[in-house]
Order: structure tokens, then C-alpha cells, then sequence
């Protein structure tokens, strides 16, 4: 475990209306490139100074030039125009039916085309069945 790092002046310099503390610019860029260095961990520096580690961290960030991203209060306005992509749709493919019956019977049926597997349906459904045929 390191030392603690000194400062050469103190890092609270009063405090404002608020209860805030006013920080010394030169302490404060001495801590901030004390917690640059490698193996330093910002949190326990934040606690042998008495600062809280966001705040320290933010230090930082205005240290290396960091831009925190500010979010609009409006949001931009859309575009009056929206592109149009055009797409064809695609080719129905034939389908393929193949069908065993518990009677044996076999029904194979390749390339119909699904407009026309409705109406096949349909006339399949109404054939007579040899086990509904009373015998």
C-alpha cells in the first residue's frame, strides 16, 4: 500500500453560502495528477482528502480535457422528408405436398401455388373417405 500523498497547500480554502467548499486550484491539480499514477486508486485518495470520489473524479475528467455530453432540452426536429426504399417483393414459390393416407393411398402434389392450395384444400376435404363410408 502507498503513502499518503502530501499537498504543498491545503486543498479547502473556505466555504461558500451553501456549506460548499471552496477547493485551491493548485492542491487540487496536485491531487489530480497524484490519482494519474499508475496503481493509485481514486477512492482512497478521495478519502484521505476528504472529497467525495465523484467529485474527484470529475476533477479528472476537466483534468484530461473530457467533455461531459450535455443532453439538449429540445429535441432536434425531425426531417420534413423521410427517403422512401422501394422493395420488391418477392416471387411466392411453389410449394411441395406430399401426403400418406392410413389407407395406403399416396397424394403428391409439387409446384402448386399457394393462391391455388386453398381451393385444392377444399376439394380434398369434401372427397369421400373409405373408413367415414358405412360398410
Amino acid at each position: 500500500m502507498t503513502e499518503k500523498v502530501e499537498l504543498s497547500r491545503p486543498l479547502v480554502v473556505g466555504r461558500k453560502r451553501d456549506g460548499r467548499s471552496c477547493y485551491d486550484r493548485e492542491a487540487k491539480r496536485e491531487l489530480v495528477e497524484a490519482c494519474l499514477q499508475p496503481g493509485i486508486s481514486i477512492a482512497r485518495m478521495a478519502l484521505e482528502h476528504g472529497v467525495n470520489a465523484n467529485l474527484l473524479r470529475r476533477w479528472i475528467d476537466q483534468y484530461r480535457g473530457v467533455q461531459t455530453p450535455v443532453v439538449a432540452a429540445h429535441p432536434l426536429p425531425l426531417p420534413a422528408f423521410v427517403p422512401v426504399v422501394s422493395t420488391v417483393a418477392p416471387e411466392p414459390t411453389a410449394l411441395a405436398l406430399s401426403v400418406v393416407f392410413p389407407n395406403g393411398v399416396k397424394l403428391d402434389l409439387n409446384g402448386i401455388g399457394a393462391a391455388a392450395l386453398p381451393q385444392l384444400l377444399t376439394c380434398l376435404v369434401r372427397l369421400p373417405c373409405s373408413a367415414s363410408i358405412p360398410g
